[in-house]
This record gives C-alpha cells, sequence and structure tokens, in this order.
C-alpha cells in the first residue's frame, strides 16, 4: 500500500507544536502522515531522507519566530526540496509583515495568526482549500527503485537489463535530461563518476553495484540452503522453469540456479502469441512470472545470480561447482542453459555494445528508442517480437538479413503482422557492415549483398538477434558436445567413439540423459532440440521423468 503524503510542522514551542499537531491529526490523519519537530534544522534533514525515499510532502506549516532560523528561512529551503508543497506561515499579530513580504520571496500561500480556535472556522477551512488544490495538481512520486545513470553507459545497461530480466520494476532517469536524477544524487552525495546508482524506497543506495550485490539487496539468493538436492536444475529458461515446477511438484528436494535472469532468451520476447492455451498471447515476462511463482509454490529453491562452473561426479552424486568456489551435492542434475545470441561481426561493433547496441533487450530499452530510426539484425521470431514491440515508440524499424524474406526462419503469424505494420521495413540481401559514433551509436552502414553497394544511415538503436551460440563451456569433456558445442544426448552421445570410455553403466542413457550418467540435458542446448518454448517446457518435464528413474537406480 502506498505511503500517505504528509503534512509537515514546525514549531520551537512545544506547547504550540502540540496543539497544532493534534488538531491536524484530528482532521487530517485518515489521508495524510502528520511529521513535526522543534527544530527547523533537523526538518530540513528529515525531509532531505524523505526526498531520496521518494515520499511526498503535501503542506508545511511553519512558525515565524524560531531559534535556528525564521519559518521564512526554513520554508525557503523546504522548497528547493518540495516545490509543489504548499506553505503556511503560522504568525503572531507582530509578524504580519514579516508573512505578506513572504508572500513574494517564497510564495507563500497563506499565514495564519495564532491562535487559530475554533479550528473549524479559523485552521480547517484554509487547510481544505490548500490541500484540495495540491491534490488536483500533483503527481505522485515514483515509489520503488530508481536507476540513476547515463542512457548510453554499458553499465548502466547492465543494471537496467538485471532488474528488467528479474522482473523488478524501476524509474530509469536519464542524468543528462532528468532534473530529479541530479536532485537525488545531490542528496546522496554521489558525483558523476560513481554511476550507476540504485536508490531503494527505503532510502538506502547502491553506487554502481554488481549483480550478486543488487541482487542480494533485492531479495534473490545466491547461496544454497540444503547439504544435499535430489535435482539440481542449471539454468532458468522455459526447460528449466518446467524442470523446476515438475521436479517441485513431485516431491523432489529441487534447486534451480540461474546465472543473469530467470525466462532466458523467451523471458525477453514482448510478445508470444504461438504458446498452447493463450489464444491472446503473453509476454515473456508474464510467463517467466507465472513460471517462477509456480515453481516456488511446490518449494524448489532458487539461487540468483549465481554462475556454475562446472560439474563433477562423486560416487553416486555430483558436485555443481559454483564461481565463488562454493560446492553444491546433488544426486541428478538437469542442464538447461538454453543459447545466446551470436556476436554480430562488423566494424565497431564492440566500441557501442550496451551503448545503442543491444543483444535482444528490445523490452529495456525500448523507451530510448522513441522517435528513432532503429535497426534489428536477424530473422527469427525473436527478431519479429521485438521490431513489433519497436514499432510502438520507434519512428521506422528496419529488419537486416541476408536472406530474400523471412519466410524460412520466421512465423507466419509474425509475417503478416510485420507486413501489415507501416513503420516495419525488411531490408532483404543486405548486411550491417559498420557501426559509428562519437561516444555511442550514431549510425550505421549498410550493405546490399547483390550489388555490394553501401550507405551510411542515422541509427537510434541496433538490436541484434543472430544465430545460437550454447552456454556450455563448463561442462567440461565427459558431457559429449557436437562441433557447435551443442550437448549430445541418449543415442546421439552413444554415437561418440569415447563413449564407452566414460559410460559404465549396462544399461543405454535415457532419451535426455548425456554421456555422464545422472546429467540431463533439456531445451535449446541440447543437439536436435526444435527451439520453440513449448518444447523446452515439454524436454523439461520429460527430464524430471528421467531423474526419477535415474533416482531408483542409486
Amino acid at each position: 500500500m502506498p505511503k500517505q503524503p504528509i503534512i509537515f510542522t514546525i514549531d520551537d514551542d512545544e506547547q504550540v507544536l502540540a496543539a497544532i499537531r493534534r488538531d491536524i491529526r484530528k482532521q487530517y490523519r485518515a489521508d495524510y502522515r502528520i511529521l513535526s519537530t522543534t527544530s527547523a534544522k533537523e526538518a530540513l534533514e528529515a525531509l532531505r531522507e524523505l526526498k531520496q525515499k521518494g515520499e511526498d510532502v503535501a503542506l508545511f506549516l511553519s512558525d515565524q519566530r524560531m531559534p535556528e532560523m525564521s519559518g521564512v528561512d526554513f520554508l525557503e529551503q523546504a522548497k528547493k526540496l518540495y516545490p509543489s508543497a504548499k506553505r503556511v506561515l503560522l504568525t503572531a499579530y507582530s509578524d504580519i509583515e514579516a508573512a505578506i513580504k513572504a508572500i513574494n520571496d517564497v510564495q507563500l500561500d497563506y499565514y495564519l495568526n495564532k491562535p487559530w480556535d475554533p479550528p473549524e472556522e479559523k485552521l480547517y477551512p484554509t487547510l481544505n482549500d490548500l490541500l484540495d488544490e495540491w491534490q488536483i495538481n500533483h503527481i505522485p512520486v515514483f515509489k520503488g527503485i530508481r536507476v540513476v545513470g547515463y542512457q548510453y553507459s554499458p553499465k548502466s545497461h547492465a543494471v537496467k537489463d538485471f532488474l528488467g530480466g528479474n522482473l523488478i520494476p524501476f524509474q530509469w532517469l536519464d542524468v543528462l535530461n532528468e532534473p530529479e536524477a541530479k536532485e537525488l544524487m545531490e542528496l546522496a552525495s554521489i558525483s558523476d563518476q560513481q554511476l550507476p546508482v540504485v536508490f531503494f524506497e527505503d532510502g538506502s543506495c547502491l553506487v554502481n553495484p554488481s549483480a550478486v550485490e543488487l541482487g542480494e539487496k533485492i531479495g534473490l539468493r545466491s547461496r544454497a540452503a540444503e547439504k544435499m538436492y535430489d535435482v539440481t536444475i542449471v539454468g532458468a529458461g522455459p526447460a528449466g522453469m518446467a524442470a523446476a515446477v515438475y521436479g517441485g511438484s513431485e516431491g523432489l528436494k529441487t534447486l534451480l540456479i540461474e546465472k543473469h535472469a530467470p525466462g532466458g532468451q523467451a523471458g525477453t520476447s514482448s510478445r508470444i502469441e504461438n504458446y498452447l492455451g493463450f489464444p491472446k498471447g503473453l509476454s515473456g515476462a508474464d510467463l517467466t512470472q507465472r513460471a517462477i511463482t509456480q515453481a516456488r509454490r511446490f518449494g524448489i529453491e532458487f539461487l540468483s545470480p549465481q554462475s556454475v562452473v562446472g560439474v563433477e561426479t562423486q560416487d553416486q552424486y555430483k558436485k555443481v561447482i559454483l564461481e565463488n568456489g562454493e560446492q553444491i551435492h546433488t544426486k541428478a542434475v538437469i542442464i538447461t542453459t538454453g543459447v545466446q545470441y551470436r556476436k554480430l561481426n562488423a566494424t565497431g561493433i564492440d566500441n557501442y555494445t550496451g551503448a545503442g547496441i543491444y543483444y535482444g533487450a528490445a523490452t529495456t530499452e525500448a523507451h530510448a528508442c522513441r522517435n528513432k530510426d532503429v535497426y534489428i539484425v536477424g530473422g527469427g521470431n525473436s527478431a519479429g517480437q521485438a521490431a513489433m514491440y519497436l514499432s510502438n515508440f520507434a519512428s521506422h524499424v528496419y529488419i537486416v538479413i541476408r536472406k530474400p524474406d523471412l519466410s524460412s526462419s520466421m512465423s507466419q503469424y509474425l509475417i503478416d503482422q510485420i507486413g501489415q505494420t507501416e513503420n516495419i521495413s525488411l531490408l532483404p540481401r543486405s548486411v550491417v557492415e559498420a557501426a559509428h559514433g562519437k561516444t555511442h551509436l550514431e549510425c550505421v552502414t549498410l550493405k546490399n549483398l547483390e550489388t555490394q553497394v553501401t550507405r551510411q544511415k542515422p541509427a537510434g538503436a541496433l538490436l541484434i538477434f543472430i544465430g545460437a551460440r550454447p552456454y556450455t563451456s563448463w561442462t567440461g569433456e565427459h558431457i559429449f558436445k557436437n562441433e557447435r558445442g551443442f550437448i549430445l544426448t541418449g543415442r546421439d552421445a552413444q554415437k561418440e567413439d569415447e563413449f564407452k570410455k566414460v559410460w559404465k553403466k549396462k544399461r543405454e542413457p535415457f532419451l535426455l540423459e548425456t554421456s555422464t550418467p545422472g546429467v540431463f540435458a533439456a531445451g535449446d542446448v541440447r543437439a536436435g532440440a526444435m527451439n520453440r518454448v513449448a518444447s523446452a517446457v515439454g524436454e523439461g518435464a520429460m527430464a524430471i521423468k528421467f531423474v526419477h528413474e535415474y533416482l531408483a537406480e542409486i
């Protein structure tokens, strides 16, 4: 529940302060929080903390005669922190001249003479009018996490991408364009060189945080709670989340580990329209939220952000080695680390990655693409979904592909939608040859593969959705992979020349079992997978069935 706006009262006379506080609480406590102090200096310190927490002040009521500073001086300084708050001066008859002067000096809204009895006649009507006016014109301060940084900073992009990927709402404040960003930095004594910085609702902040620091602050866990698990799932894409749901629901002590954010590539999709049971489609974030909530309801443990760097066999058990050196003991392992987009091999790409060039990240950086020309490299469904989403923000979206059309790589429903969207254009038989800019991407060089003609075009952003590179380098030599790095399972693993040297079971490997007994692979990371969300979910569920069969052997 959002916190109520504040009425702040200041008077050095404790008896007068108690009286005004009593009368204001009697009338307004249902809709406002009433804060009061006898010290103007303490009040200013409190206001700075409230501002950093993102709280609203609706009205100041200050006595004129105070030892630390006059009421007019206090209201002048308070106005800098809360310029839209109403300002009322409490005066004795002899202070009326100062009050009238303050109307011009600090845009005083009203002055009240002491005493104000009865308040029903001399206090409430005035405050009611002022508070009604404040409510009419008030735009509530964002309540929640705020990120301050530079739009074209790779570090800022990493923070936004991490929070967005973990489904954490936040407000982005570009330090070059948002006055509020500078205000927050000044209140926290943070310099430009320390950005990005993340401000939290409790008033605390993290300066240039790592993923682990940020994860711990927002309540994610990076350390395992148990000494032994029935199954450990590495990767929280659709296959991993499905395995977690089925593992938890069937009573297995289940651990799910994710190095960045749940959902995988599917989690970044703005709209998935061909997933069974959702005729209107659903976003990748929605699918991820539902799956993680469902898995946790069944009691699974989720570690994120946490990287796995190895898996070893010890007797009948497995050891999952984490990047921080910790070891997790488990009876079975399911690898569901999915795939990553391949890097685009073109001049200047590395110079602007995170500063106008992004791999995926369509939803994270969409608002930065407003009224700009945006280029997307790739012809798969992820590229098509990104193009449709960005068309709501960008002036024009260009899809750059090597092939003559999208028919061989993209679902027909997406092709139809793209064809019906006026501000999306296809650039077939073309490549991005170079990226240019000073501090961030400003334009791209396009090359037509048929004519060999090159042209340079302004670009607000370049998003890359090409190829599929599996994340399997950490799995070691005992888990067989094909020449592209995808994990071999079942009969495909048996075909390898070295199979009999590492496989010591009398039975053949299960359909999704790797060349190491008790280690399974599911989803896009597996050689021969179908690269669809639904098939990944199916394989994740199927892997749990094979885990049960394997556990019955040990």
